[in-house]
């Protein structure tokens, strides 16, 4: 579980310097240039990434059971993944009338995907896991309204045609199609059917 929570930290820590230190992160981008800059969040962004793969692999064999969800919870959580693919390829793609609408399409995607899992996953593992990035979305999405009003930040998503709007769409069904034939088992190694 410690290389799980370590991952956690590294990955979300690197993508709360926004949240936490909106002005250091600006330091940094003008010292170092934006290229270097994210080299660097890349590369943090990967070491968590791997390491929360990793520590999952590691500790959900072994993770207390918390709870065990009903059957149909499961068959919710494949109905919303199909919406956080979508809104995950809307935050991809060049803005169409959805993303204007939904201003932070990734949060949502993050959300309903954190959401969707804690309802399919009861061990312990999952739930460190799933509620810590559920969490950090939620905070995030606060962090970015907080620094809209203060005026350190500012979205502005110009609408564009709805074909980029089908582009998403059609991306995100495809994607989550992959993922529920045969991707999440090559990637996660369980079935999500």
């Amino acid at each position: 579980m410690l290389v799980l929570i370590l991952g956690i930290v590294v990955f979300l820590g690197i993508h709360s310097v926004r949240i936490v230190a909106p002005q250091w992160r600006l330091d940094k981008i003008a010292a170092w240039g934006e290229t270097k800059w994210k080299g660097f969040y890349s590369l943090i962004s990967f070491l968590g990434l791997a390491l929360i793969i990793w520590g999952y692999v590691l500790a959900r064999p072994y993770s207390l059971f918390i709870y065990e969800p009903p059957v149909w919870l499961k068959h919710i959580t494949l109905l919303l993944m199909l919406f956080s693919f979508i809104s995950l390829m809307i935050s991809n793609f060049r803005p169409g009338k959805l993303k204007p609408i939904l201003k932070h399409p990734m949060l949502i995607a993050i959300k309903i995907w954190a959401l969707a899992h804690l309802m399919a996953n009861g061990d312990l593992a999952s739930l460190v896991l799933f509620l810590s990035f559920l969490a950090w979305a939620v905070v995030d999405r606060i962090s970015i309204k907080r620094q809209e009003r203060a005026g350190l930040m500012r979205t502005v998503i110009v609408p564009g045609p709805v074909s980029n709007d089908i582009m998403a769409i059609v991306a995100g069904v495809v994607l989550y199609a992959l993922f529920v034939w045969k991707l999440h088992a090559w990637l996660i190694g369980v079935s999500p059917l």
